[in-house]
């Protein structure tokens, strides 16, 4: 099954996939320069070999994985004979040297869509982008092969493997990274489209139609990867949180966050051309936090449970990266930004505005969140000073601008271009903003305590799914029932998808208040027998008992829940023992309902007998992730609509003319 030549073929591969980057990097852009069509053709076969190399050295290194290859050094660290196949599988993005050759290949794989689907691109800019975007898989070829080579070889071949880090042996977390890296390394064609255009020194309506569907691309897959990671969080690590504010969490929230507000920004540059440099700051920025976030997570130099390397030197050189591609870009911003005239005028109550007000607010907040990530790293090395930024901070800080960027979504989608009145605006809104004030009023009578967060949640929630829902509702005219239902049936897609998306966003909202604000929990040493009551809920610990699974040893305990005299689920919580890591784990035992959550942990036995229990009820927690669904739905439904699609024919014409020889 082991074929030495087949690993040296796949090394070979990524050295040549190395070659044809830099091939694509020079020539097309130097024929853009020039003007010469033979050299700007050379990028689209170039991006496409440079695709097929890089997934070809990918698939060797799974097969590695696979077959247990222990000649590969790779492989005997993270993987071991007795591992599931698909944690064998998954094993090889689950350390950093194979997580970042899937860097690379998705970096490749973006350039080759770009290549395929770019028709409808001017020539000149189609080039350029191509370029750009080979220069980047240069400084990740370069990265890979030089210091993070997967395809080390051991001289004398061990019998078996260390085994993969049991926290990542999930599906969740299986899943996670490539859904990450999908966004994180799809926000680089924004940013090489915002370099091209900073090149021609032209930015129009066409650039802001041809940028979204990428933006919106790597957007939806970090709003999936983000998802994932919360909810393997919620059920793996056992504290019953979803969301703890870690480095490596905020790495992947603050490229999500700029990206939203690109997203809002290119449409304004499409329908109305104006925020034109603000549109291409943002996107120089999106792509820089998604370096920022590799850095984070791979330097080891800010404490997470989820980093995947301790290594500042690696790190180091990820930073330089990011330096050079962020300083260039930004330098070339500086130079050509005097280029970028907007020609859309509008008034201070308008739908530019709102969003204008929406970029300010995320792009605000991702600073924010970015100075509580990095402040504990200058703080040290400024100051000498240990300091730790937490979720008190973030809570504070942070959720201020959500609840305004939440209370202006709904007027913002609702208010008309280039002039618009609140009061036309808000009519179709009444009846909504009565019913949220209701609802929070009946939860504020109903919840026990004094807590606003609840009340303030269920009002954010309705107000935010209203206004999409009324939104939809007024463009589909104003005829009867029968009428507008069939109007809105055929209303454009990405008008569906931008609905879906703010309705998932209310749904999400509602779901953190609801569960942060009214969840039970309790923590005890029970015994064998023992029964409690958390809320409207009876627990009980029937019995513990020691299991072997396919790689570890399991303590498992049966749990029995009860509402009154009625047996409502069992639920078996585990705590792990994987031998060759020598690492434990805890595996919280869920009960999941659209209105609930019962959530039970077994832990350590204790000195005096029995065992240490922790359980929650957590209400609505499901719709947090529900809201994240639809969120990414909405994605998709926009992106499969046909004026979003690259090169759309509706753009083909206007756009040949309007880029100028350069």
């Amino acid at each position: 099954m082991h074929c030495p030549m087949l690993i040296e073929l796949g090394h070979f591969a990524l050295i040549l996939a190395f070659g044809v980057a830099i091939v694509q990097m020079i020539v097309p852009l130097v024929g853009a320069h020039r003007g010469n069509a033979g050299w700007m053709a050379v990028a689209e076969p170039a991006a496409t070999v440079q695709f097929l190399l890089t997934g070809f050295a990918f698939a060797v290194l799974t097969w590695g994985f696979v077959t247990s290859d222990f000649s590969l050094q790779l492989v005997y660290l993270n993987s071991h004979t007795d591992k599931p196949m698909i944690y064998k599988i998954t094993g090889v993005w689950g350390n950093h040297e194979g997580s970042m050759l899937l860097w690379v290949l998705i970096l490749t794989l973006f350039g080759a869509l770009a290549a395929w689907f770019g028709d409808g691109l001017p020539a000149r800019l189609r080039a350029r982008v191509l370029a750009v975007q080979a220069a980047i898989a240069v400084a990740f070829f370069a990265f890979v092969i030089f210091t993070s080579n997967p395809f080390l070889r051991l001289e004398v071949p061990p019998l078996n493997g260390r085994d993969l880090n049991p926290l990542l042996q999930d599906p969740g977390l299986a899943f996670h990274p490539p859904f990450l890296y999908l966004g994180y390394v799809g926000l680089s064609m924004s940013f090489s489209f915002a370099v091209a255009a900073l090149i021609e020194g032209r930015v129009d309506a066409a650039w802001g139609r041809w940028v979204r569907p990428w933006t919106l691309a790597a957007w939806m897959f970090l709003t999936v990867g983000i998802a994932l990671g919360s909810w393997w969080a919620y059920y793996e690590l056992g504290w019953g949180g979803f969301w703890f504010w870690d480095p490596v969490e905020n790495a992947s929230f603050m490229p999500w966050l700029i990206a939203a507000a690109l997203l809002h920004s290119a449409i304004v540059v499409e329908k109305r051309e104006a925020l034109k440099s603000w549109t291409i700051l943002l996107a120089i920025l999106a792509f820089g936090f998604s370096l920022l976030g590799a850095f984070i997570v791979r330097s080891g130099v800010l404490t997470s449970v989820h980093a995947f390397a301790n290594d500042p030197e690696r790190g180091m050189l990820i930073l330089i990266i990011l330096a050079i591609f962020l300083g260039g870009a930004l330098t070339l911003f500086a130079v050509r930004a005097g280029a970028m005239e907007s020609k859309g005028v509008f008034s201070t109550v308008s739908r530019e505005s709102a969003l204008i007000l929406n970029n300010i607010l995320l792009a605000v907040s991702s600073f924010v969140v970015f100075i509580g990530t990095i402040w504990p790293l200058v703080a040290e090395l400024l100051f000498d000073r240990t300091l730790s930024v937490g979720p008190p901070f973030f809570d504070a800080a942070f959720t201020p601008f959500m609840v305004a960027l939440a209370i202006v979504l709904p007027l913002g989608s609702i208010l008309a271009w280039k002039r618009g009145t609140l009061g036309r605006a808000a009519k179709p809104l009444l009846g909504w903003l009565i019913l949220a004030v209701a609802l929070a009023g009946l939860a504020y009578a109903i919840q026990s305590g004094n807590s606003a967060l609840g009340p303030i949640g269920v009002a954010l929630g309705v107000w935010v799914v209203g206004g999409a829902v009324a939104d939809l509702w007024m463009r589909s005219g104003r005829e009867g029932l029968a009428d507008r239902l069939r109007r809105m049936r055929r209303l454009p897609r990405a008008d569906w998808g931008k609905a879906t998306a703010h309705i998932g966003m209310g749904v999400t909202i509602f779901g953190i208040a609801a569960m942060l604000a009214w969840q039970k929990e309790d923590i005890r040493v029970a015994e064998v027998g023992d029964r409690w009551d958390v809320g409207q809920f009876s627990f009980q610990l029937d019995n513990v008992r020691q299991e072997r699974g396919p790689n570890y040893l399991t303590t498992l305990a049966e749990i029995s829940i009860w509402r009154g005299t009625r047996e409502v689920t069992t639920l078996e919580p585990e705590k792990r023992f994987y031998q060759v890591a020598n690492m434990p784990t805890t595996e919280a035992a869920i009960a999941n309902g659209i209105l609930r959550d019962l959530y039970v942990v077994i832990g350590d036995p204790q000195e005096g007998g029995g065992w240490a229990v922790r359980v929650y009820v957590k209400p609505f927690a499901n719709w947090i992730w529900g809201g994240a669904i639809l969120m990414a739905l909405g994605g998709c439904l926009s992106l499969s609509d046909r004026r979003l699609r690259v090169g759309a024919a509706a753009a083909k014409k206007p756009t040949a003319k309007a880029v100028p020889a350069q």
